[in-house]
């Protein structure tokens, strides 16, 4: 049996490879090869963790859980005009680095335009 991390990593990815329909818990303990009692424990510590969103469904009459994650897939539309790919001080951004993007107002911007009013 994986240890249970190993365990952990493999039940995330499979509802994360779900996508946006999501996955029954009894599907993925199945995938796992483990007992619903443990597939149950997983989704909940999932859910109180804030990684999954359990959604009460009827499925063939009888009452379960669909999983969705709430990690999204990163795809080069979702950095597409990131101003990091183009900043010339790049090599030397990073927590506690001579730039730092957690003070970078070019990427608080991107992150969220809204904020353009408040940092002029």
């Amino acid at each position: 049996m994986p240890r249970k991390n190993e365990l952990e990593r493999k039940a995330l990815q499979i509802i994360l490879e779900a996508g946006e329909d999501g996955i029954l818990q009894s599907e993925m303990w199945k995938k796992l090869g483990v007992t619903s009692r443990e597939g149950s424990r997983l989704a909940l510590k999932f859910e109180e963790k804030g990684a999954v969103v359990r959604e009460r469904v009827l499925h063939k009459g009888r009452w379960t859980y669909k999983l969705f994650s709430q990690t999204k897939l990163v795809s080069l539309e979702s950095i597409r005009d990131c101003p990091c790919i183009v900043c010339e001080g790049l090599d030397k951004c990073f927590s506690g680095g001579q730039i730092s993007p957690i003070h970078c107002q070019q990427l608080t911007l991107w992150m969220d335009p809204s904020l353009a009013d408040s940092i002029e």
